[in-house]
């Protein structure tokens, strides 16, 4: 986000507006760093239903106490995001205001992104991150040496995200690795939630269910599956979404699955 809060404010902007769901890091951190800057915060939510749970969602009660505002819309009103008419909607409702797309990735995030590697990284042989929306994996494809193997693992279900990465990503070290997603966004079985406890207990490493847990669990089954070459060492960028772990224990709870461990 460091790059966009430079445009914003050359820009002299004073609000910034975004999108997501209730689980989103980027909602969490747009709030965040709104209070931190001095910028109004508007937050377009998907699901009108959670406009009465918002109490009850930390990631949304943590954005509301940053100073957010909140606007619930239906699904297929999220859906029109990227249209000019819509758009144009919002800025008559909330006025002027700086625009960071859903999940934050544009070409300012990107170059940002870039900046995650640093010269002690140049001897991984892999570079593994969770993947949201695309803009944190193509900053490590940019930024990393061409003989390096960056592998992304999708929270999301679907094959869309390899174009988007390629709008952003100027080489083609890179794959992703399509069979962790666990059914999609923020899904969830017991298999992973027993795995990111196993994992915190053996390392003291929280990961969290909707990322950073499928990307670990990938790698180790990659492991095994004798993917890596013999003597590789690998780089895993651990990149939070912790804050998202009570609210998915209330969800998990609802299910009577078990919970992910905390504190």
């Amino acid at each position: 986000m460091k790059y966009n809060i430079h445009e914003a404010v050359k820009q002299e902007h004073h609000t910034l507006l975004t999108f997501g769901g209730a689980y989103s890091n980027h909602i969490a951190a747009v709030a965040a760093a709104g209070k931190e800057y001095g910028f109004r915060t508007i937050g377009i939510i998907r699901g009108e239903e959670l406009a009465e749970k918002v109490r009850e969602n930390p990631t949304l009660s943590f954005a509301e106490k940053s100073g957010m505002q909140f606007r619930f819309i239906s699904r297929s009103d999220f859906r029109e995001q990227h249209t000019a008419a819509f758009l144009d909607g919002l800025r008559n409702e909330f006025g002027s205001f700086y625009l960071l797309p859903e999940g934050g990735t544009n070409d300012l995030a990107v170059k940002g992104c870039e900046e995650i590697l640093n010269p002690g990284d140049k001897g991984f042989d892999y570079l593994c991150c969770a993947v949201g929306t695309g803009g944190t994996i193509s900053g490590l494809i940019n930024s990393s040496e061409k003989n390096q193997e960056v592998l992304g693992f999708p929270a999301l279900k679907g094959d869309f995200l390899t174009d988007d990465i390629r709008k952003f990503a100027h080489q083609d070290n890179w794959s992703l690795r399509q069979e962790f997603h666990f059914g999609g966004y923020a899904r969830v079985n017991e298999e992973l939630i027993r795995f990111i406890n196993d994992f915190r207990q053996k390392t003291g490493i929280p990961l969290d269910p909707v990322y950073t847990g499928k990307m670990m669990y990938g790698i180790l089954k990659l492991i095994d599956s004798g993917y890596f070459k013999s003597g590789a060492s690998i780089l895993a960028i651990h990149t939070g979404g912790l804050q998202g772990i009570p609210g998915m224990n209330t969800v998990l709870q609802k299910k009577h699955l078990p919970l992910i461990e905390q504190g």
